[in-house]
């Protein structure tokens, strides 16, 4: 063979030799896409059968991460025992001081509850030994119970009666001689529906979420016959007319506050306004103040849509700090600033399931275990106690997630991006004894809303879902204010039409669920 031959079957070899090379790169980048694709999917699988057949809790117990030591170590303001979620198994002696204070038979019945007594004599007042009279020697308590009496519906008839003066009837000259006496006004006009009904009405959705048809059946049993289209416009009625007031007044003081809690939740109406269609998805937004403002004022907004002009427009006049999810229409809001909920960043780690998450857990959960040693304390002790402790701990838990550099598309380098994009409004907290460290006031609130989406299902009009919203407001701030709904409810639908609350705005202070009268007559 020549030496031309040799040299070109080298090259030829070598040729082969590069395109297999390459062609092993190549299986080998499709190899490792194939592996990070399975390990994702297998995280997946992971997470959904965990979500499906695992505990729904979000609790968990409190570790620190590896080398983690505790804030409290040789700190004598923190040497009190602290409650875990699970009870310490070493034996606690303590000591009962028992007060000489009589306990009641039932305490089952609140204060006021009407006593009826039976009383049980023997059906034979004579001896069966000698005939005598017997005489009563004591009585026993033997057993206490519940009685129910159904409600009574009356029908009550408003008959105004007149008056004329005889001896001004005979002068001529005199016009004014007769007078009337003067019904209270209606709440709604032509309406059967009195006060005390159309309260109970409101106060069965919106505080025990009993549906409208569901009412119907009731109603017909206690002697009312009507239809649940009869209920809805009574309801809506009532609050265009005499509950929008009051919402718009507490929205007034809402608008003047300087710390908010916001959040979000779907909704349906039927009959839309912008032509979508029943399916897509409206929106209940609730706005909760916080205690240390005053009295709490929890309101609802009813909107089709979850975008960012829904809160310019109800936060037009506001300036403060807003508490709220990483939800990106809360960005870049003229005068406010924000304070994300360290609840959602602890949730994202919950998910992760290895250790790097316990690592990311553990260090959410030191958080919260400083803010339960620091509950109760007032605002600027509680911002210098978390400016000492809970700083030291934030800064270690960015610091290790900066270290560690979590990329990829898994549970792991997802809760580090939510963490480390919201850094600096997650620190919020730090620098105001105000702010909570989670908008968990507002999740609370929006609760109800949940579960009466679960039993009326939807709202067929927009202005029912409006109605809903104002209902659910009064219904909500008059139980963070300690006041009955149903009392405040009859308060309202009795007092509000024979007053000109439009004309004397001003007259609507005395029904705020905070004011003296309220608390006096409703509590």
């Amino acid at each position: 063979m020549s030496m031309e031959t040799t040299e070109k079957l080298i090259h030829l070899l070598e040729e082969q030799l590069a395109v297999m090379k390459q062609q092993n790169e190549e299986l080998s980048k499709k190899l490792d896409v194939s592996l990070a694709q399975n390990k994702y999917l297998s995280e997946q699988v992971r997470q959904l059968t965990k979500m499906i057949y695992g505990s729904r809790s979000e609790k968990s117990k409190y570790q620190p991460p590896d080398g983690q030591c505790s804030l409290f170590d040789n700190d004598p303001s923190f040497n009190g025992s602290e409650q875990t979620e699970e009870q310490s198994t070493e034996t606690v002696t303590y000591t009962v001081t028992r007060l000489n204070k009589k306990k009641k038979r039932n305490d089952s019945f609140v204060e006021g509850v009407e006593v009826e007594e039976i009383h049980h004599h023997p059906v034979n007042l004579q001896c069966d030994c000698c005939q005598s009279q017997l005489h009563e020697i004591g009585s026993t308590i033997t057993r206490e119970e519940a009685a129910f009496i159904p409600a009574k519906l009356v029908r009550v008839q408003h008959i105004e009666h007149a008056y004329e003066c005889k001896q001004c009837k005979k002068d001529r000259e005199q016009n004014q001689f007769i007078q009337r006496g003067k019904a209270p006004m209606a709440v709604i006009p032509r309406s059967i529906a009195g006060p005390t009904v159309l309260a109970k009405v409101i106060y069965d959705k919106f505080s025990l979420y009993l549906p409208l048809y569901r009412q119907v059946k009731e109603w017909a049993r206690t002697g009312l016959i009507t239809n649940d289209k009869n209920l809805s416009n009574w309801v809506i009625r009532v609050a265009e007319e005499w509950l929008l007031p009051i919402y718009e007044e507490m929205k007034n003081v809402l608008s003047v506050k300087t710390l908010l809690h916001i959040d979000e939740t779907v909704a349906q109406v039927l009959n839309r306004s912008d032509g979508k269609r029943a399916q897509s998805n409206a929106y209940n937004w609730v706005f909760r103040t916080v205690p240390t403002e005053g009295p709490v004022i929890i309101l609802f907004e009813h909107a089709l849509t979850r975008s960012r002009t829904v809160l310019e427009e109800y936060l037009a006049n506001f300036e403060g700090t807003i508490i709220c999810d990483g939800y990106s229409a809360y960005d870049k809001l003229p005068n406010i600033t924000f304070a994300n909920c360290w609840a959602h960043v602890r949730r994202y780690w919950l998910k992760v399931d290895s250790k790097n998450g316990r690592i990311g857990l553990a260090y959410c959960n030191q958080l919260y275990a400083l803010e339960q040693k620091f509950k109760g304390l007032p605002p600027k002790q509680r911002r210098k106690m978390r400016w000492r402790y809970a700083r030291r701990v934030i800064r270690k838990f960015f610091n290790w997630l900066e270290k560690s550099q979590f990329f990829g598309k898994n549970a792991l380098a997802t809760a580090t991006e939510y963490t480390l994009n919201r850094r600096n409004e997650l620190k919020a907290f730090l620098y105001n004894g105000q702010i909570e460290i989670d908008n968990n006031p507002a999740e609370n609130a929006i609760r109800p809303t949940v579960i009466g989406r679960k039993n009326w299902l939807f709202s067929v009009s927009e202005a029912g879902a409006k109605a809903n919203a104002i209902c659910l407001s009064l219904a909500e701030t008059a139980k963070a204010n300690g006041v009955d709904f149903y009392k405040y409810l009859v308060k309202l639908l009795t007092d509000l039409p024979n007053l000109a609350i439009h004309q004397q705005p001003e007259l609507l202070q005395e029904y705020m669920p905070w004011s003296e009268s309220i608390q006096a007559t409703c509590a």
